[in-house]
C-alpha cells in the first residue's frame, strides 16, 4: 500500500499525534477534581414575614435607593454626612484593604497553574596551588624552597566558569487541588467583599442612627426652651399675685424650683449632644476638634419602607453572604484535603549554557539539558491525612450551621423591627393625643389660677405632665427612626448578591467592589 506520506513527514505527523494525545490525557486528568462539589447549605424560608400583617405597605416609588439608602428621610445635612463615610473612614479602608489582600491571595492560587521558571547566572574564577618537594609551588616555581618538578606540580592556571542555566518545573493539577483552592480562596475574596460591603453599611446605619440621636437631642433642648419661657411667665405671674397679697411666698419659691430644674435639664442635654457630635466626626474620619454641627429645625418623620418576601432576603443581607461564602470555602478545602490521597506528578526541565570564555558561552558546543518526570506518593503517614479530610468535613459542617444561624438571625432581624415599628406607630398616635390633652389642661389650669380658683401646685402639676408628655413624644420619635434605620440595615440596604465580584472579576489588581 502506497503512503500519502513521505516516511519523514509520516513519522512527524505520528510525532505531533502522540504529543497531541498526551497533552490531551493530561487535560482530561486536569478535568478531575476531587471532593464534592459545592450546593448551598439547605434552609427553610418563611413564605412571609409574620409582623408584617397590618403593616403599612410602601408604593413602588418608595423603594430604597441603591447605595443611597438614607435618601428615603430627605435630610440634606445626613446626606452630606453619608457621602463622606465611603472617602474617610479608616475602619471602611481597613475592609477595604482586607478584601484587596484576599483577592491577591487569588492571583497566587492561580499562579500554580503555570510552570515555574528559574535562572541562575554565575561567573567564577578558580585556581588550584600544589606543593613539590616541600616547596610551595605556583606556576611551575618554587617559592619559599623546595624543587620544581616539572610534571609533578599539582598547580594549575586561574581558569574562567561562566553558566547561563534555565529551570523548569511543573506541576500538573490531575486531581484538582490546585482548582479547589482557588475556588476557596476565590470564595475567601467574595467573603471578604460581603464583609466590606456590611461594614459599610453598619458604619452608614450607625451614622444615621448617631445623627437622629443628635437631632432628638436639639428637640429637646428646644422643648425645654420653650419650657423654660414658659416657666418663667408663670414665675412671673405667681411673684406678681404674692406682690398684691394674692399668692404665698411657698408658690414663688415652687415655681422658681421648677425653673430652675429645667434649666438644669436644658444644660445637662448638652453633655450628650457633643458626646453625639464627636461621634459623628469620628465616623465620618475626622477629629472632634475640626468638626462641628449646628442645631437646625427637624421635621423628619419615619419614613415607609418596602419589604420584599423573606426568601429575597438571603440575596440581599452582605452579612449573610458572608456566611454563605464562608461556607463554599470550606467546601473547597475538602477537595483540597482529599487530593492529598494522590500521587503527584512533577514534570522537570533545565538547560542552559556553560563555557570558559564569554564570548563562547552561547555557542553550540556550550548547551546542555536534562528532561524528566517525578512522581511522588506518601506510603503511610500515621493518619495525618484522614485527620486533614475529617477536618475539613467538620469545618465545613460547622460553616454551613454557621450560614443557617446567620440566615435565621437576619429574619429575626427584620421581625423584630417591623414588630417595633407597627407598635411604635400606634404608641406615636396615642402619646400625639395624650399631648394634646395635656395642653389643653395646662391652659384650663392657668385661667383657673389667674382666677384664683386654684394654688399653684395644680400649675405646677399640670406644667409637668404636659412637658413629659411632649418630651416622651419627641422620644418614641427618636425609638422609631432608630428602628426605621435598623430594619433597612436588616433588609440589606438596597445591596443584592449580585453585587459581589465574579471569580474572573478577581485578580492582584482588585479594587474594591463599587455599587
Amino acid at each position: 500500500m502506497q503512503t500519502l506520506l513521505p516516511p519523514l513527514q509520516g513519522e512527524g505527523f505520528k510525532r505531533k499525534f502522540r504529543v497531541a494525545g498526551i497533552a490531551l490525557f493530561g487535560a482530561l486528568l486536569a478535568a478531575c477534581a476531587v471532593g464534592p462539589d459545592y450546593k448551598k447549605p439547605d434552609l427553610a424560608v418563611p413564605a412571609a414575614y409574620k409582623e408584617n400583617a397590618g403593616w403599612k405597605q410602601a408604593q413602588p416609588g418608595d423603594a430604597i435607593k441603591r447605595g443611597a439608602w438614607w435618601e428615603i428621610y430627605g435630610d440634606t445635612s445626613l446626606n452630606d454626612l453619608e457621602k463622606q463615610v465611603d472617602v474617610s473612614n479608616q475602619s471602611l479602608k481597613q475592609a477595604e484593604a482586607q478584601y484587596r489582600q484576599a483577592a491577591a491571595l487569588v492571583s497566587s492560587a492561580r499562579a500554580s497553574f503555570w510552570p515555574t521558571l528559574t535562572t541562575t547566572p554565575s561567573a567564577t574564577r578558580s585556581g588550584r596551588y600544589g606543593s613539590s618537594g616541600g616547596g610551595i609551588v605556583s606556576g611551575g616555581t618554587v617559592i619559599g624552597g623546595g624543587t620544581t618538578a616539572s610534571g609533578n606540580s599539582s598547580s594549575s592556571h586561574p581558569a574562567n566558569a561562566l553558566q547561563l542555566p534555565f529551570t523548569a518545573t511543573w506541576e500538573p493539577d490531575l486531581w484538582g487541588s490546585v482548582r479547589r483552592t482557588v475556588e476557596g480562596d476565590v470564595a475567601s475574596a467574595q467573603a471578604s467583599a460581603a464583609t466590606l460591603e456590611s461594614t459599610r453599611l453598619s458604619l452608614q446605619a450607625q451614622l444615621a442612627t448617631t445623627y437622629f440621636q443628635l437631632r432628638i437631642i436639639d428637640e429637646q433642648k428646644r422643648l425645654l426652651d420653650n419650657t423654660v419661657a414658659a416657666y418663667q411667665k408663670s414665675l412671673q405671674l405667681t411673684q406678681n399675685q404674692y406682690n398684691v397679697g394674692v399668692a404665698a411666698r411657698a408658690d414663688v419659691v415652687q415655681a422658681e424650683t421648677q425653673l430652675k430644674g429645667a434649666q438644669v435639664q436644658a444644660i445637662d442635654l448638652g453633655v450628650a449632644r457633643a458626646q453625639y457630635e464627636h461621634a459623628i466626626a469620628v465616623l465620618i474620619g475626622k477629629t472632634p476638634a475640626e468638626f462641628s454641627l449646628a442645631a437646625q429645625a427637624f421635621k423628619i418623620g419615619p419614613p415607609t419602607i418596602p419589604v420584599d418576601v423573606p426568601s429575597a432576603l438571603l440575596e440581599r443581607r452582605p452579612d449573610v453572604a458572608v456566611a454563605e461564602r464562608q461556607a463554599a470555602q470550606a467546601n473547597a478545602q475538602i477537595g483540597v484535603a482529599e487530593a492529598a490521597w494522590f500521587p503527584t506528578l512533577t514534570l522537570s526541565a533545565s538547560g542552559g549554557f556553560q563555557n570558559s570564555v564569554l564570548s563562547q558561552l552561547l555557542d553550540a558546543p556550550s548547551r546542555y539539558w536534562s528532561i524528566g518526570p517525578r512522581l511522588a506518593e506518601t506510603l503511610f503517614d500515621g493518619g495525618a491525612r484522614s485527620a486533614q479530610t475529617a477536618q475539613a468535613r467538620a469545618a465545613y459542617d460547622a460553616a454551613a450551621a454557621n450560614y443557617r444561624q446567620v440566615a435565621l438571625a437576619a429574619f429575626q432581624n427584620v421581625e423584630d423591627n417591623l414588630a417595633a415599628l407597627r407598635i411604635l406607630e400606634q404608641e406615636a398616635a396615642a402619646q400625639a393625643e395624650a399631648v394634646k390633652s395635656a395642653e389643653q389642661f395646662l391652659t384650663i389650669t392657668i385661667n383657673q389660677y389667674r382666677a384664683g380658683t386654684v394654688s399653684y401646685l395644680n400649675v405646677a402639676s399640670a406644667q409637668a405632665t404636659a412637658y413629659s408628655n411632649e418630651r416622651n413624644a419627641i422620644s418614641i420619635l427618636g425609638t422609631r427612626l432608630d428602628d426605621s434605620v435598623a430594619l433597612i440595615k436588616a433588609l440589606g440596604g438596597g445591596w443584592e448578591e449580585k453585587d459581589l465580584p465574579a471569580a474572573g472579576e478577581i485578580s492582584l489588581r482588585s479594587t474594591a467592589p463599587k455599587e
